[in-house]
This record gives structure tokens, C-alpha cells and sequence, in this order.
């Protein structure tokens, strides 16, 4: 796969052995129309399962020791207009991520699926993001400029 295409997504389990790098290039190379197109499709859910699921995964709790917090990432673009929102823990030295929303954050995260995509990958800046707006931050912006050290993710 050179690129994202929404007929090669058929069987998500794919998606999940995808390595971060490998994932991290496909973003590169998809053009921002087809990734939106994707992620307000039939395949959206799943994708985005996919990402959160690895965040325990890819988690460096030694460059988060002594940190507690709960965060809520919400991606836009839902079919629907809405968007979806995953909750990312970090306790004890672990890290676990949910679609269930129980917890109040510590930071909130904002962002479209093209966005979100491109962060998530190491594809887009994360600052130039928040600066132009694109990426929206309520709560505690020091753990938001925490995050990339805490989250073993690729590099652009």
C-alpha cells in the first residue's frame, strides 16, 4: 500500500499490524481529500479504534513517571457532523485509552480527521497546528506540549 485507499480497507485487522512508520508514510503520501474521505466513511470507527488501541502500546512510562492525567481526543468529521471522542489515561505509570468518556480531563483535544491523522502520525506539525487553529487545546496546555515525549509516535 502506497497511500490510503478506502477498497483496501476491507479487512481493518490489517490496519492494526500496520507499524507506526509504515502508517506514518501512508499518511504522507494520501492526498488530504482521500483521507477525508475515508474517515467520514463506513471504515471511520474502525480506523480510529485501531489508533487508540495502540496508544498503551506505544506509551514511554519512563518519560511520564509521577504523571496523572485523563485526556479526551475529540475527532470531527463524523458522517453525521459530529465527531468522536476517545479518552486517554495515563495512572501508575500506565497508559489506557477508551471510546467510554467517564473521567473529567485534563486536557481536551480538538481537531479534524485529516488533522488528527496527520498528528497521530508524525505527518504534521503539532505547534504549527495549534497555532493556525486547526488543532483546539482546553485544560492544561503543559501537558499538551508533554504529550510528544510521553508517546513513543513517528517523527515527521
Amino acid at each position: 500500500m502506497t497511500q490510503f485507499d478506502p477498497s483496501d480497507l476491507s479487512n481493518m485487522s490489517d490496519l492494526a499490524a500496520i507499524e507506526p512508520a509504515e502508517f506514518s508514510r501512508l499518511v504522507k503520501s494520501t492526498p488530504d481529500a482521500t483521507i477525508a474521505e475515508i474517515m467520514t466513511g463506513p471504515h471511520r470507527g474502525a480506523i480510529l479504534d485501531a489508533i487508540f488501541e495502540r496508544f498503551p502500546k506505544v506509551f514511554r512510562a519512563d518519560q511520564a513517571a509521577g504523571t496523572t492525567a485523563v485526556m479526551h481526543w475529540q475527532v470531527g468529521g463524523a458522517p453525521d457532523g459530529g465527531f468522536d471522542t476517545y479518552q486517554v489515561v495515563i495512572e501508575d505509570g500506565v497508559c489506557t485509552s477508551s471510546a467510554t468518556t467517564d473521567r473529567e480531563p485534563r486536557l481536551t483535544l480538538a481537531m479534524g480527521p485529516v488533522e488528527f491523522l496527520k498528528l497521530i502520525s508524525g505527518s504534521g506539525n503539532p505547534m504549527m497546528m495549534f497555532m493556525t487553529g486547526k488543532v483546539k487545546a482546553k485544560g492544561d496546555l503543559g501537558l499538551a506540549t508533554s504529550l510528544p515525549k510521553f508517546f513513543d509516535l513517528p517523527k515527521g
